[in-house]
């Protein structure tokens, strides 16, 4: 189990940056350690957030479990049901979002009420029914609750968009949180910007001379607009309304951030031809299948490049999460030459 070690004067900052990012293990005490150097405090995380400053914790103290949402329902649904009911919800802001079998759906109302209990911040339950179409919009439902647009904050950003409309991953915070520590004095093209998740955080913390999002999805367009004021970029980020194939700015990019999967390849000339003609950085998404990790970007990236007349060097491969079975979501990192 994995832990954030600092000061103990430096405790409650660090704990704050850890809640915006939705890492802090809330099920494990923060320990004060003595060092030759004085006091610390390991802070419980629930994932690598990366640096020399997380470690590995020797048995660390919990706090007593809370009940589940299987033991709080027992007893408003049928025993034989209980087996089923979901171990696990996703929070986005003020909104719990959760998927729910068929077997349970005339319970829903009572699973909704429960999860809000147990979220106290919370106002508002969606059923989760998976993703459809071009844009891989979600498929929800609210079973309780008026307004479904909330503020998602992380990492010291905030992120404005509608949960029935926008899908957000966390399963992409380390990623994010890399790309945050980038692109210092930079121009930067975010291609598949989205609702800014790679662009607002690295405009943020990264301190880049420009960044260029472009953004397909009307919607997330103008949620995009939207986090750029929230988060005052105005003057940093340049959002683009457009297909990435005919409105990616050329020869221009010291960085150029790939962050869509699927047909991402389709891409790669585009992406390569906005990086300046003295070179940069290159991190290329894509889905692929085991037996191809990493072979099959790097492959793509060199025959792109080759086509292009530019040389490539891979400098870093990164796994981001298993995406469906045996398919894994990589990160390719190429100096284009």
């Amino acid at each position: 189990m994995k832990a954030v070690i600092v000061p103990v004067r430096d405790v409650e900052k660090v704990k704050a940056e850890l809640i915006s990012m939705d890492v802090l293990d809330k099920g494990r005490k923060i320990r004060i350690v003595e060092h030759p150097d004085g006091k610390f405090a390991e802070i419980p995380v629930i994932s690598d957030v990366g640096g020399s400053d997380v470690i590995e914790q020797e048995n660390p103290d919990f706090y007593r479990p809370a009940m589940s949402l299987k033991e709080h329902l027992s007893g408003l649904i049928p025993e034989e049901l209980l087996g089923i009911v979901p171990s696990g919800w996703q929070v986005l802001g003020d909104i719990v979002i959760v998927s729910i079998p068929e077997e349970l759906q005339s319970y829903r109302e009572d699973i909704a009420r429960k999860l809000l209990e147990i979220n106290p911040r919370c106002r508002c339950v969606l059923q989760d029914f998976g993703i459809k179409g071009t844009f891989r919009e979600p498929e929800r439902e609210i079973i309780i609750g008026e307004d479904t647009e909330t503020i998602q904050k992380e990492h010291g950003c905030s992120f404005k968009l509608d949960a029935t409309k926008i899908m957000y991953s966390k399963g992409n915070l380390a990623e994010r949180k890399r790309m945050s520590k980038l692109g210092k004095d930079e121009v930067v093209v975010d291609m598949f910007a989205g609702i800014g998740y790679f662009s607002i955080p690295l405009a943020v913390h990264g301190k880049p001379k420009k960044v260029y999002s472009i953004e397909l999805n009307p919607v997330s367009y103008n949620y995009l607009l939207e986090n750029i004021r929230l988060n005052h970029l105005e003057g940093i980020v340049q959002a683009i309304n457009g297909d990435c194939g005919e409105v990616t700015p050329q020869a221009i990019a010291d960085r150029v951030i790939m962050g869509y999967v699927g047909t991402t390849h389709h891409y790669l000339d585009k992406g390569i031809g906005a990086i300046q003609k003295e070179g940069g950085m290159l991190h290329y998404h894509e889905t692929t299948p085991e037996v191809l990790v990493f072979e099959r970007p790097i492959q793509r990236i060199k025959d792109a490049a080759s086509a292009l007349g530019r040389d490539v060097e891979i400098r870093a491969c990164h796994r981001i999460k298993k995406y469906s079975p045996g398919v894994w979501h990589v990160v390719v990192d190429a100096f284009i030459k």
